[in-house]
């Protein structure tokens, strides 16, 4: 019904059709919360919601009806939904939902459907910007500011997983051990040691070949500063209020590359996107990528729950039980 704090979400009771050709329908069993959804809901979103709107990217559940013609799935499988539309077109939360079939995945057997649902948005994010866009590579490093957060954890896997060094950034040394146990190579605490200087140290004066930034405003200038020549910066967000400000001599004399990035880079290209899930759907195999759930709510505490997610508190993934 409008735009604005967590506390003009509310749940209604509406009917949920038959899924038309291309779309099932799904018993949603958890939901994965993102910081996309947050900012549709507050109207700060790179796309204006058609009120009043539904939301919700990601889902995994039990596929309970199928439209004509699709033969991909059948009735009683587990499936997770990637972000991979509009919310104006689709939207996830709720107990029953449509979903274009392009979007959804069996789910792999390890996962809950917690899991399951948390999975999508955040590896492939990470995927398709440091391997598809940034090209990286085994004994180069990436520096990951935001690093607590569900994409940023999922970046220090992906770079671990073709055998680059990650520096984690976060603000203080309190999630410095968190980060280290899952899987950075080098963390600072931006708020009591010099970004620049110890990127430089980490990297023996070279600096980052790859920069993937959710945050941009006044520390962007530092991230280039800590840099390589030639080194690929990616922007897939845009966390700070403050003007974001691209220091051009500096850039010019490096000859650096800079990258707007969302997941739409990746899921909105059929070839990408089925290359991302296989890289995806092989490193959960393997046990190299694993989702870190930070906390559950119950789909009834959905407004406590978006509260939390701006809040900046959690490790990991925020989901929601249904």
């Amino acid at each position: 019904m409008e735009t604005g704090g967590p506390e003009v979400l509310r749940i209604d009771d509406i009917d949920i059709p038959a899924p038309g050709p291309n779309e099932v329908r799904i018993r949603a069993r958890a939901l994965g919360l993102n910081r996309a959804e947050s900012m549709w809901r507050s109207g700060k979103y790179i796309e204006e919601p058609i009120l009043p709107a539904r939301l919700g990217y990601e889902a995994a559940g039990i596929i309970e009806a199928i439209g004509e013609g699709e033969t991909g799935f059948t009735i009683g499988e587990a499936v997770s939904v990637v972000p991979a539309f509009s919310q104006n077109q689709y939207g996830m939360y709720g107990e029953l939902v449509l979903a274009p079939t392009f979007a959804v995945v069996k789910n792999p057997p390890s996962l809950s459907f917690e899991e399951a649902a948390s999975i999508w948005m955040m590896f492939i994010t990470a995927y398709g910007a440091l391997v598809d866009q940034a090209g990286l590579l085994a004994g180069e490093t990436v520096v990951i500011p935001a690093a607590s957060s569900s994409v940023g954890i999922a970046a220090i896997q992906v770079a671990n997983m073709v055998g680059a060094t990650s520096i984690a950034l976060t603000r203080t040394s309190a999630k410095r051990a968190p980060l280290l146990d899952a899987g950075a190579r080098h963390v600072i605490a931006t708020e009591e040691q010099d970004l620049v200087l110890e990127i430089l140290k980490i990297t023996n004066g070279k600096g980052a070949r790859v920069v993937f930034d959710p945050i941009g405003g006044p520390s962007f200038t530092k991230l280039l500063a800590a840099s390589s020549p030639g080194a690929t910066l990616i922007l897939y967000g845009a966390l700070s209020e403050e003007p974001t400000a691209l220091p051009i001599l500096e850039m010019l004399a490096k000859h650096v590359t800079i990258h707007a990035n969302t997941i739409w880079t990746t899921s909105g290209d059929p070839v990408r996107l089925a290359k991302a899930k296989s890289f995806v759907l092989k490193g959960l195999e393997e046990g190299r990528l694993k989702p870190v759930i930070a906390k559950s709510f119950p789909f009834e505490d959905i407004i406590e729950a978006h509260t939390y997610l701006e809040s900046n508190q959690q490790f990991g993934k925020l989901v929601v039980t249904l």
